[in-house]
């Protein structure tokens, strides 16, 4: 109400007349019947303030213009509800797509990661193998060499107690023959005295 007085003030006191905007300064559309506010009614309180029926109308055409130039201005940038619907069930189409992929990848992986690993296990399995096999050889061939050594020992000391058993023979004989010659010598001596 304080707008339309002013508006009132202003044409009373500036003797101004209102005419028609100029087609150049708004957008050049086609009747619309579908007013943002009831047009009627309003020029009807801009006469009830004291305006004649032409500025009222004018003021009444030019605010309808200037608000249907604000309505489509903001509903340029929005997007109708049947839009937003489509594109929310897209994202959702999409998401659920994304979704499947990402479990179909993990499970791929999930299945690659344990073949890899059964893998490596049987690998490892291999390996144990190799190295028991390859330390039962090894034992194998540290006990022969061991045994051989212990009969190369065997024979060696066989061999030396033969020596020996020889060399004490030889002494037992020698000292049995000097024994003999010092006795022939004890009984030479006497004769001969």
């Amino acid at each position: 109400m304080a707008n339309i007085l002013r508006l009132k003030h202003l044409f009373n006191n500036q003797k101004l007349t209102l005419s028609l905007p100029s087609p150049r300064l708004f957008h050049s559309t086609g009747v619309r019947a579908d007013f943002h506010f009831d047009t009627h009614h309003f020029v009807q309180r801009l006469e009830r303030e004291g305006l004649n029926r032409a500025q009222a109308e004018g003021i009444m055409t030019a605010m309808a213009e200037v608000i249907d130039e604000s309505v489509r201005n903001m509903t340029h940038n929005m997007v109708t509800k049947p839009e937003h619907e489509k594109h929310q069930y897209t994202q959702k189409v999409d998401f659920a797509q994304l979704k499947s992929e990402l479990q179909l990848m993990e499970k791929n992986d999930l299945a690659k990661t344990k073949a890899e690993t059964e893998r490596l296990v049987a690998d490892i399995e291999k390996l144990k193998q190799r190295l028991r096999e390859e330390v039962a050889k090894t034992q194998a061939g540290v006990r022969l060499d061991l045994n051989l050594e212990k009969g190369r020992m065997r024979d060696e000391a066989s061999a030396q107690e033969l020596k020996i058993r020889e060399v004490d023979t030889r002494i037992e004989s020698e000292i049995a023959n000097l024994r003999t010659t010092i006795q022939a010598s004890k009984v030479v001596k006497p004769t001969l005295l």
